[in-house]
């Protein structure tokens, strides 16, 4: 059981299976991203769990790209939220919430990547993590493309493949991702130049149209 009150402000595991069937019912009511985050700075339970169960999939994909470690990755998630539990407060709105968050899991990725060896990226891993915000055309579109693509994304480098994913996954823009980055807004369009340069020229060899 999640054990978070508003006086402790203490919490177990987002992951936890009890947790996990409370935020996955239908008991809490639909609101938006920012309106959870007022709420879970007020100390409010529901809220972060409702947050948690809008975002969970997006952020352990995007931290599970970053480090290859599904068990890893399955931590850093959970350490995210409790991030965001405890901080909730100093959100500035300045960038939307899912902005925010995934800088959060950024930092704490690539602090955990720097204190362990490094390990083999499982480039597979992400993509066969079920995400149902997809709708049924989406996803099936993706299934059906999906393993070329993976193969060409696996041949970009770190940096192209992130910034990919923060774009097009993810849906960001150009300042959202500089700001998750934490480089020039100049910086990530060169690489989104290159990567897509990149990425079509071998979409277009293995025989994918892309338009």
């Amino acid at each position: 059981m999640l054990a978070i009150s508003a006086s402790s402000r203490s919490v177990a595991t987002p992951c936890s299976k009890s947790w996990i069937a409370t935020a996955e019912s239908g008991s809490i009511r639909v609101s938006s991203d920012e309106a959870l985050l007022r709420a879970i700075a007020a100390g409010d339970r529901p809220s972060l769990q409702a947050l948690y169960s809008r975002h969970k999939v997006r952020v352990y994909r995007y931290v599970l790209r970053l480090i290859g470690d599904a068990a890893a990755a399955e931590d850093i998630t959970s350490e995210v939220f409790l991030e965001v539990w405890g901080q909730g407060d100093t959100f500035k709105a300045k960038s939307r919430v899912s902005t925010w968050i995934l800088g959060v899991a950024r930092y704490k990725a690539l602090s955990a990547l720097r204190s362990r060896p490094k390990k083999r990226f499982d480039e597979h891993a992400a993509d066969r993590i079920p995400d149902h915000a997809e709708d049924p055309e989406a996803m099936a579109e993706r299934q059906e493309q999906g393993m070329i693509v993976r193969k060409c994304l696996s041949k970009l480098s770190a940096i192209h493949r992130e910034v990919l994913d923060l774009v097009y996954y993810h849906e960001k823009s150009v300042k959202e991702v500089a700001e998750i980055v934490g480089v020039p807004e100049s910086t990530v369009k060169t690489r989104m130049f290159y990567a897509r340069k990149r990425l079509e020229a071998m979409l277009e060899t293995a025989g994918v149209n892309r338009h």
